[in-house]
């Protein structure tokens, strides 16, 4: 008897769990909002080990990052379960629209830092901007590699050893910069349009983010005593 009631149990999951209404992904209880404007919405999502999230809507193109080696169920509505091997810090785009679950499999949290193209829909039509859309540079004691171009935003990843620095550079358009790893960097050399533009946090948790304006140019010297790793955005 208790294994029947087990069974009923089970099977009136499965049935509310097919007919449950997809959400916003704003009403998705595991991302978090943490910066918006007219360019981006930044979710940080953290999913449980053996969780999953609710079917929820990604209405515009997105990137993510993923923080931790993880393995996760991809249940894209009306179509079949994939499976997805994910490592630390690869970041990935994924076109618009549909809806989904993200289901965690492993043993440890799915975390990512999801990034919503707010003007993807002009995005696709514009015209090529970037003289490079791959490619790795060697810098002393560090590394900047283009991973790639979607929506005309250039995606880098950057790598640095303790005391490396990136060379001053130069950003035309605005840029979100990603935190893969915890990281205590020194900005310096700051050259910037927007009044009142002040220097980054001189410390990052892995998963935050923060937006800066076109015409931004600075140097970035790695102060801590373990590798800083981030991935930058740059909007056209």
């Amino acid at each position: 008897m208790k294994r029947l009631a087990l069974l009923c149990l089970f099977s009136t999951l499965l049935a509310v769990q097919a007919v449950a209404p997809e959400v916003e992904i704003t009403s998705e209880p595991h991302h978090h909002l943490t910066l918006e404007n007219k360019s981006v919405r930044v979710f940080n999502v953290d999913v449980g080990p053996h969780s999953e999230t609710l079917m929820h809507w990604h209405r515009h193109d997105y990137i993510y990052v993923t923080f931790g080696d993880t393995e996760i169920v991809n249940e894209v509505k009306d179509k079949p379960p994939v499976t997805v091997k994910l490592k630390d810090g690869e970041t990935r785009f994924s076109p618009a629209a549909f809806a989904h679950i993200a289901r965690n499999v492993a043993d440890q949290p799915f975390r990512n830092v999801t990034i919503e193209i707010l003007e993807d829909e002009s995005l696709r039509h514009s015209s090529p901007h970037w003289d490079e859309d791959r490619g790795l540079d060697i810098l002393t004691n560090s590394t900047k590699q283009i991973l790639f171009v979607k929506d005309g935003i250039r995606v880098s990843e950057f790598e640095l050893q303790p005391g490396a620095v990136v060379p001053l550079h130069h950003y035309t358009g605005p840029h979100l910069f990603v935190a893969v790893s915890d990281l205590d960097l020194r900005e310096s050399d700051i050259r910037s349009d927007v009044e009142g533009q002040g220097p980054m946090p001189g410390h990052f948790k892995s998963g935050d983010s923060k937006w800066f304006p076109g015409n931004y140019s600075h140097t970035l010297t790695n102060t801590g005593t373990k590798p800083a790793k981030f991935v930058t955005l740059e909007f056209p």
